[in-house]
């Protein structure tokens, strides 16, 4: 009897071992303002080489209608991680800076803690930008203006490890705001023992704090260690790996080594560093044979920053030839495709973002999706594959899986979604209709406009995805059927009762 209960026991031991084997890892990488144009596999005309980011790509599924959930960064982190709008909460505009308190409620799930419970080890590197309380020496007043304020002796609450992370390296917020200290779970690594000097563009960044041994063009490569030790380290068990890189986020500063790659100043020679950094997580996986049984997606949390020429007298010469310029002559590159606008803007050009997914097991290679989807999407989407049910009355209130389209199959999002702007200013999207409740960019580039001011803009994608036609006065029946559509997903808060449906 001891003999059989004893072979039971192994044979449950086994089965549970093979079955968290079969888990899939998961490895999100959210680049830091790379836009659509910037990658050659979604930009035919673009001459600076991404064979890294091409290959993913070629490798799995490309999405050509992807959005983050806002035009600039915190927000978009925040949706990626809660599956939650971020306008939801105290933030209706703008980012955190670098000495921000916490912005998710240590009470609300994360995709993350998704992963957590489910037996993964998990972890996040890179940059945060959602907020952490940090130890100070003296109270913040206002910006900081030159003064030594973090105590690096102390702990910091509310960092990663609070939000379903086993492990944190990284920094609190963009590449170009103090504190300029990498911070590995919750303590800084390292005193901060220099001021740093402002510097405009590229190699733009603000006046503050850091360490003498901080410097922003080796940032990408310390980061991209420290990740690729992580997967070494958990290649006999299941990871989550969320890796939210710092470029080609201002500072643009490549490294020296990167310098002179693209032909199109330093700005192309940064994204070459980036298709460098996605190569060695890529490459990684292939070596230690995880590929075939990892999902890994590529994304940017919003457009970039670079300009068109055309678009504004004021940026008339292309960085390609003053390379304090942040614009583009469209002849030399395009970092927003053909989209309207640019980061910060409710236009396409601030929020369609390249959004690449490679996962052998499970995806033919080669293959393209047009369905509309947003960065919120990924809570519900990893909640799916795991098969982990959430409360959708108080979890991921705006996420909705795609996993049937990862699989080939037919699958549509049961709302619009929403886009969102740097100043507050919104729009729904609904297959190819999109409307922008506002009368204007809500940004950066001109008109800026005004949120709920008139005339509202409604564009047919499908006919004019450059946002040139402004049709809102001859189709009132489809305008009324998305103001309506919006405002059941707007005053939704805390709960999705009802679903705000568009058919």
């Amino acid at each position: 009897m001891k003999t059989k209960l004893l072979l039971l026991a192994i044979g449950l031991q086994l089965s549970c071992l093979y079955l968290k084997a079969q888990q899939p890892n998961v490895v999100i990488i959210l680049a830091d303002d790379l836009g659509y144009g910037d990658l050659s596999i979604l930009n035919k005309q673009s001459t600076i080489p991404t064979p890294n980011m091409d290959q993913l790509g070629s490798e799995g599924m490309i999405f050509t209608d992807a959005h983050s959930g806002s035009a600039v960064c915190t927000p978009t982190r925040y949706g990626l991680m809660t599956g939650r709008y971020s306008w939801r909460t105290k933030m209706k505009q703008g980012v955190l800076n670098g000495y921000s308190p916490h912005l998710i409620d240590p009470q609300r799930t994360t995709i993350a803690d998704l992963f957590q419970k489910s037996g993964y080890t998990t972890a996040c590197v890179g940059k945060w930008h959602l907020g952490m309380d940090f130890p100070f020496k003296h109270k913040l007043e206002g910006r900081p203006n030159g003064e030594f304020y973090v105590d690096a002796a102390g702990s910091i609450q509310n960092s990663p490890l609070e939000y379903g992370f086993d492990y944190f390296y990284g920094i609190s917020a963009s590449l170009d705001f103090p504190p300029y200290l990498f911070i590995e779970n919750d303590k800084f690594d390292g005193e901060a023992d220099k001021i740093f000097a402002a510097s405009g563009f590229p190699k733009y960044i603000r006046k503050g704090e850091g360490n003498t041994a901080f410097v922003p063009e080796d940032c990408l490569d310390v980061l991209t260690s420290k990740a690729t030790d992580f997967i070494r380290q958990n290649k006999e068990s299941p990871f989550f790996l969320y890796f939210p890189i710092t470029a080609p986020h201002k500072p643009v500063a490549p490294h020296e080594r990167f310098k002179g790659k693209s032909d199109l100043g330093p700005y192309g020679d940064f994204i070459t560093q980036v298709d460098w950094t996605i190569g060695k997580i890529t490459d990684l996986l292939d070596e230690l044979q995880l590929a075939n049984n990892t999902l890994v997606v590529l994304t940017s949390d919003n457009g970039s920053f670079m300009r068109r020429t055309n678009d504004n007298p004021k940026f008339s010469v292309s960085h390609s030839v003053d390379h304090t310029r942040q614009a583009y002559d469209p002849a030399h590159h395009t970092s927003n495709y053909i989209f309207r606008g640019t980061k910060a803007d409710v236009w396409e050009g601030g929020h369609r973002v390249p959004f690449l997914v490679r996962w052998p097991e499970k995806i033919t290679n080669g293959t393209t999706c047009a369905q509309s989807i947003c960065l919120t999407d990924l809570f519900a989407t990893s909640a799916d594959i795991l098969g982990v049910k959430f409360n959708q009355k108080v979890e991921g209130e705006d996420s909705f899986s795609f996993l049937r389209l990862l699989k080939g199959k037919n699958s549509r999002r049961k709302e619009g979604v929403i886009n969102h702007s740097a100043d507050g200013m919104f729009a729904i999207r609904h297959k190819d209709w999109k409307l922008v409740l506002g009368n204007g960019s809500g940004g950066r580039e001109a008109p800026r406009g005004k949120a709920f001011s008139s005339p509202y803009q409604l564009y047919r994608l499908s006919s004019d995805v450059d946002e040139s036609l402004n049709v809102y006065k001859q189709y009132p029946k489809r305008v009324r059927k998305m103001l309506l559509a919006f405002d059941k997903i707007y005053e939704r808060t805390e709960t999705r009762i009802e679903h705000a449906t568009l058919d």
